[in-house]
């Protein structure tokens, strides 16, 4: 659900040996879960050998300095210990690098050239291209009660008129308002198919995120739901919207939040959830992790492993509500399982290894995800609602999911409910293989047209 970036954290600058002429820019390309970022080593020479700083310009990071640079036997060295990243490469004759770049115990292919390297174009087909056949304004909204204003992009079938409208809630992570991902943009599809077919939709960045204000990394989804809440009042502002067919599509975590806005809120007409959790998010995550880990070939073992390990942690973030307190216990229980099993921090030393899943499981957002339950949000939801899933789905397991959903909405009297699987698609709504994270990035398709007819259809019925 969340994706993977690099961080890149600033050191202090040493250098070491001799070399050859391996000064200046050398640029690379570095893939990392479908996501491609620049990187830049700038290489100098000085009376003790060298020194370099990197550059990360999708990261809009420049200048970092390096903890040591050396070349010898044609071999250059690199690293960043703080940010615990190391590169290794070998001059070859045609002026190259052929190398490796290490991060956190991942290890990625990088070459470095001393020419400019263009990004591999990925081929998007449903991406649309301006000019777009109806509508669109950029547009600023507050959220009073946060002290922030939103950024995002109102998109009308006509200029003039009055039309029903949705709202799009992103997913987990920092989203701007196409959703983009692993070279993909989900929500400009989504809202470029249902405005030429006469919704009105408005999407927007997430806090602190591309020209939206605010600090996404302190946020939980109860947070994220109060922008929602800013997005409606906006859209009651609006004379080109029928104040009376305004709905939700939520993904992923969205599914969660649409919810818990629709069960306070009166102008809420309609929601769609989108691979939306019905089941507490410490049951959501150990259904992915053996999911996931099962596609990729781990061993029932393993799986189990994991799986244990997983289960006491989420309990101890159930248990203990105070942050120190919990650090205290993870620690204590982490340094335990780190012990009993040397090889599940053979990537990183044991100290490593548990500041990591302390950062990851105690960050705001993460325990009150571990913690929330969505069915009493869901009993008390009384407009239409229509959730869907991928039956290929691995991150939100669909079959769990979709029934804790009909459930609670039944408990609690809701008489309009749909629910459907759709074959063969995975989290992100493609057509799919194997369902696996992995195949996001491969696959051309961003949404399949077979998903996106079934939200436009049933909406079509609750706005006439």
């Amino acid at each position: 659900m969340k994706k993977l970036l690099l961080l890149l954290l600033a050191s202090c600058s040493i250098t070491t040996v001799f070399a050859q002429d391996i000064t200046g820019q050398w640029n690379g390309i570095l893939k990392v879960q479908g996501v491609q970022l620049t990187v830049i080593f700038n290489v100098n020479k000085n009376e003790n050998g060298f020194s370099s700083t990197m550059d990360s310009p999708d990261q809009k990071a420049f200048g970092i300095p390096t903890t040591s640079t050396t070349y010898e036997n044609s071999t250059l060295k690199i690293a960043l210990t703080n940010a615990r990243i190391e590169y290794e490469g070998v001059l070859g004759k045609d002026n190259t690098i052929t190398g490796t770049f290490k991060q956190g115990g991942q290890s990625l292919p990088l070459n470095l050239s001393k020419e400019k390297i263009e990004k591999e174009k990925l081929l998007r087909p449903q991406e649309p291209v301006k000019p777009f056949p109806y509508y669109t304004e950029d547009v600023v909204f507050e959220n009073k009660s946060a002290g922030i204003n939103l950024a995002g992009t109102l998109t009308l079938p006509k200029k003039e008129g009055n039309f029903p409208v949705v709202i799009l809630i992103s997913g987990s992570g920092p989203q701007n308002r196409d959703e983009e991902l692993l070279g993909h943009k989900p929500f400009l599809v989504l809202s470029d198919y249902l405005t030429k077919n006469g919704i009105a939709v408005l999407r927007y960045d997430d806090r602190g995120t591309a020209a939206s204000k605010g600090d996404f990394r302190s946020a939980t989804s109860l947070d994220f739901s109060a922008d929602v809440e800013a997005a409606v009042q906006f859209l009651l502002s609006r004379k080109e919207i029928n104040k009376k067919k305004i709905g939700l599509v939520g993904h992923s975590e969205g599914g969660l939040i649409a919810p818990i806005v629709a069960s306070t809120s009166k102008n809420i007409a309609f929601i769609v959830l989108m691979a939306g959790p019905g089941l507490q998010g410490d049951q959501v995550l150990l259904l992915q992790q053996e999911l996931i880990a099962r596609a990729n070939g781990a061993t029932d073992s393993d799986i189990q492993k994991t799986k244990t390990i997983n289960q006491k942690t989420f309990e101890l973030v159930n248990t203990y509500k105070d942050p120190q307190e919990l650090k205290t216990q993870l620690t204590n229980y982490l340094t335990e399982v780190s012990k009993n099993n040397p090889d599940i921090s053979k990537n990183s030393s044991p100290e490593d290894y548990i500041k990591l899943q302390i950062a990851g499981t105690t960050n705001p957002w993460m325990t009150y995800f571990i913690r929330y339950n969505p069915q009493p949000a869901l009993e008390k939801v009384k407009c239409p609602v229509l959730a869907v899933n991928g039956e290929k789905d691995l991150q939100v397991a669909p079959k769990e999911n979709l029934d804790a959903i009909r459930k609670a909405l039944v408990k609690g009297g809701n008489k309009n409910v749909t629910i459907k699987e759709l074959p063969n698609l995975n989290h992100l709504f493609q057509e799919c293989q194997s369902g696996s994270p992995e195949e996001y990035s491969k696959i051309e398709q961003t949404l399949s047209p077979t998903a996106m007819n079934e939200i436009l259809q049933w909406i079509k019925v609750q706005t006439k």
